[in-house]
């Protein structure tokens, strides 16, 4: 009996899989790109996935309230054009994204930089540096 329970919990999705991944309703299984940051002593690095993206596809800006926005929108339509067939399926892409990232207070606004390089997004997130005040005097002895 054991035998015949693994056959059926192991039939049972894929027949739910085959109903609901169709044209009209795809698997919901959609990720938003991975996002890495790192810190040194002169700047945070954001780093985000994008595969087969370009700089056309991002907007990074800072919003009213001094966030890190991020977007990120392709559109793809792939067309084949024949005259003497029509079509009956047509496929279709498109991929958006969004991520707010609270920035530290000790971020340098206007010297943030971003590029797009082998299908990631980079964003240099330059620190303030306060240069320390050297105090120098002489102390008396007492």
């Amino acid at each position: 009996m054991t035998p015949m329970m693994r056959r059926n919990a192991a039939w049972l999705p894929s027949v739910f899989n085959d109903l609901f991944d169709t044209d009209f309703m795809p698997k919901a299984n959609a990720t938003a790109p991975a996002i890495n940051v790192k810190e040194t002593d002169k700047a945070y690095t954001v780093e985000l996935a994008a595969p087969g993206m370009t700089k056309e596809d991002f907007n990074v800006h800072i919003n009213d309230e001094g966030n890190l926005i991020i977007k990120m929108e392709k559109k793809q339509e792939q067309k084949e054009e024949d005259k003497s067939s029509r079509y009956l399926r047509r496929e279709f892409s498109y991929t958006k994204f969004e991520q707010t990232l609270i920035l530290p207070d000790d971020v340098k606004k206007e010297d943030i930089a971003a590029r797009v390089e082998n299908g990631v997004l980079t964003v240099e997130l330059p620190k303030i540096v306060e240069e320390k005040a050297k105090v120098s005097r002489q102390i008396e002895i007492g």
